[in-house]
């Protein structure tokens, strides 16, 4: 081959890997911008709520050694998109309907969710509510109207009180969200041992495994009166199985490895969620998800608060001595739940 044979080939070479460059370039910033519409749009769907800058430095110590613990809301507003779903009416308040500690022990392999019922009687410490306005310290209040009078980092301060440990970060999920998310995935198959009958939220259901849509799903997690004593105790038993629920059949779709589901559940739970600033934008979502992969919905153990009836108030439960207390400690220190805290709550009082 001559000088300038090998000169022509080298520059044709050239060319075709500049116009190979460009090619992928184009395709790159297009792509980039697609993704950035998307990014914009899903981060611009969050609602944060500073909740380090509304408690200050007068909380429990992360002593946990890299565990979290993370407080989970669920609103009943009725306001806004709210308004039509299940049933009820608050007006323009909002009341913590579903309240659960998340402990995810460092490793984050396994979980403990405990549910707080929200009958039940705590002691509200002083706090700043929403619109800054200081409001007192109160005691024997329901713990589902802390949030109606104090707001998110209210609910926080009292569930940091009661427990001694500290939270790391807060979500909460209104009435349309859960449905959106439901619908999102295409609904959820749940399996009950007895047929469910409630003409209040409007739930009937055989016994079997049924696929619930947003709107099933939302009756299914808000009745009691066809369960058990018709109590707040018997509903949370159906918010954990169905949230173990949701996430198994999350995990089973793949969702996160199907770029089209993966998008409209993004835009569905986006839509849904309040937290805390330090989860607030995607990044921080998405890195936090991540760190969840190795979780499996089957490992997490649901157990709610000990509690007992309360003796002035059948209709109101208060934590059950010393088994709430251990619990928490279990959680502070990162150590299993004794099995004695795990015991069916609210047998009378001891």
């Amino acid at each position: 081959m001559t000088k300038d044979t090998r000169r022509k080939a080298r520059s044709r070479g050239a060319r075709i890997r500049r116009a190979l460059g460009w090619t992928v370039l184009v395709l790159v910033v297009a792509a980039g911008g697609l993704g950035y519409w998307g990014y914009r749009h899903l981060d611009n769907n969050l609602t944060t709520v500073d909740i380090n800058q509304a408690l200050g430095k007068e909380r429990p110590k992360d002593v946990d050694r890299g565990a979290r613990n993370i407080l989970v809301l669920g609103s009943d507003s009725r306001s806004g998109a709210n308004g039509d779903l299940a049933g009820g009416d608050t007006g323009d308040t909002a009341r913590s309907d579903t309240a659960m500690v998340v402990h995810l022990p460092q490793g984050r392999r396994k979980a403990t969710a405990v549910s707080i019922p929200r009958d039940t009687l705590v002691s509200r410490p002083e706090c700043t509510t929403a619109s800054g306005t200081p409001l007192p310290a109160a005691h024997r209040v329901m713990f589902n109207s802390v949030y109606t009078s104090g707001g998110p980092a209210c609910v926080v301060k009292t569930v940091e009180a009661m427990s001694g440990v500290r939270m790391d970060h807060y979500v909460e999920l209104d009435f349309a969200g859960f449905k959106g998310l439901v619908d999102a995935v295409g609904g959820v198959p749940v399996a009950i041992d007895r047929p469910i009958h409630d003409k209040e939220s409007g739930l009937d259901l055989s016994a079997g495994t049924h696929r619930l849509d947003g709107t099933r799903a939302l009756a299914f997690v808000r009745t009691r009166h066809g369960i058990g004593d018709g109590s707040d105790l018997g509903r949370i038993g159906l918010q954990q199985k169905f949230i173990l629920a949701l996430l198994s059949e999350v995990k089973r779709q793949n969702v996160l490895g199907n770029p089209t589901k993966l998008y409209k559940t993004a835009n569905a739970a986006t839509k849904a969620l309040t937290t805390d600033s330090e989860l607030g934008s995607l990044p921080k979502l998405a890195a936090f998800a991540k760190s969840l992969n190795d979780l499996d919905p089957s490992s997490m153990d649901t157990l709610m608060l000990p509690v007992n009836y309360d003796t002035a108030d059948p209709n109101r439960v208060v934590a059950a001595e010393p088994r709430a207390r251990e619990l928490w400690d279990a959680l502070r220190a990162d150590r299993p739940v004794p099995a004695e805290s795990k015991k069916s709550p609210a047998h009378g009082a001891e």
